[in-house]
């Protein structure tokens, strides 16, 4: 018998949840045969069988959430190994890789030298209530530390918990987590101005312009355009800008990139856009797409509100928000107008960024958005 385990499909997430099994108990599959879809924190993924053999065990069902290593599927008798998807352990040696929402990933490995699983969602539970890890039993698959773990050790002053309701999945349970490392992690503060659209000329673009002003941002001040590591108290500064784009759906927000935004054309970031916000709509954008963003972007507006404060997910250290367009009041050398503006909202990270690096940044925003075309 041999067991292939949730291999790693290259996003830095730690588990994946169970969408629908192709193959079931005694089926006879071939190499690279698609076993079954999983659910990331972003996209939805197709699992090949990496050995041409007979199924004996499928391990979890339809909503389960399966471990980054956890045991999936058990083949029966002799099998012949293929070549599959992204870093896939299959012996006694798991790799699990704890999540940083937006960027890069901290791996650990989990066999000959002991280290500790856990879920996200259970480690910052346990940074919360200040329960050290390494005394808890991990209940999940393959021994990972769940949520119900850290519960049971909760001391009895904890926040008390509710029963009942539905357990957040998919792009919910993703956003939570997201959330719950940027509250621990980042020292947001914003700044709010408004760009003076009254001299835009024809019909413009508005996301179109909104991704050039932030290239023209981010070169008159790169500080905004970076990674930053608080653990080891690191920044570094990033060449491509490259812009994560949140994209509402039913099921959540999804953030794909547009990348290269300083070097593309505005019919070429037209047509990517439309691409990756039809992709996100109908869940088959890929792990690609997904992956290394430099600066995030919420146009918010184009539903309502005028201003935020948009949270900045580690390792970015900013993102800008972009409210609902209005004609308002404004006052001019020989009396007042009514302009159309655009509200602006920039969040940054301040362990990292200074007031005046941000404050410079919105400037050349609003220098770029406020040309006539």
């Amino acid at each position: 018998m041999r067991t292939f385990n949730l291999p790693d499909l290259g996003e830095g997430l730690a588990e994946a949840e169970i969408v629908r099994w192709h193959v079931n108990v005694g089926d006879v599959v071939t190499v690279d045969q698609p076993m079954l879809a999983v659910e990331t924190a972003k996209a939805i993924v197709e699992v090949p069988a990496p050995f041409a053999g007979t199924i004996k065990t499928l391990h979890g069902k339809p909503g389960d959430v399966i471990a980054t290593g956890a045991p999936l599927v058990e083949f029966d008798g002799n099998t012949d190994a293929g070549t599959v998807v992204g870093n896939m352990p299959t012996s006694e040696r798991e790799l699990v890789e704890t999540a940083q929402a937006g960027g890069r990933s901290r791996n650990s490995i989990n066999g000959s030298n002991g280290r500790l699983r856990a879920a996200p969602a259970a480690r910052a539970l346990a940074k919360h209530l200040g329960i050290d890890l390494n005394t808890l039993t991990g209940s999940g698959r393959g021994g990972v530390i769940v949520v119900a773990d850290v519960i049971t050790r909760a001391p009895a002053t904890a926040p008390a918990t509710f029963q009942g309701g539905d357990k957040l999945r998919g792009l919910r349970r993703a956003m939570a987590q997201s959330m719950t490392l940027a509250r621990d992690s980042v020292m947001s503060c914003t700044i709010f101005d408004d760009a003076d659209l009254h001299h835009w000329q024809g019909s413009q673009d508005i996301t179109i312009r909104l991704l050039r002003a932030i290239a023209a941002g981010c070169q008159a001040e790169p500080a905004l355009n970076a990674w930053f590591d608080g653990n080891t108290q690191t920044r570094r500064l990033l060449q491509k800008i490259d812009v994560g784009m949140a994209v509402d759906t039913p099921d959540g927000l999804i953030v794909p990139v547009i990348r290269d935004v300083a070097d593309r054309t505005a019919v070429q970031l037209r047509h990517e856009v439309d691409r990756l916000k039809s992709a996100a709509r109908d869940r088959t954008v890929t792990p690609e797409d997904l992956r290394d963003v430099t600066f995030m972007l919420s146009n918010f507006g184009m539903i309502a509100g005028r201003y935020a404060t948009p949270v900045v997910v580690p390792p970015m250290v900013a993102i800008l928000g972009s409210g609902r367009l209005s004609r308002d009041v404004v006052a001019v050398r020989d009396g007042i107008e009514a302009h159309l503006r655009m509200p602006l909202s920039l969040t940054f990270d301040h362990r990292c960024v200074t007031g005046g690096e941000a404050a410079r940044f919105l400037a050349a925003v609003l220098r770029d958005l406020e040309k006539d075309t």
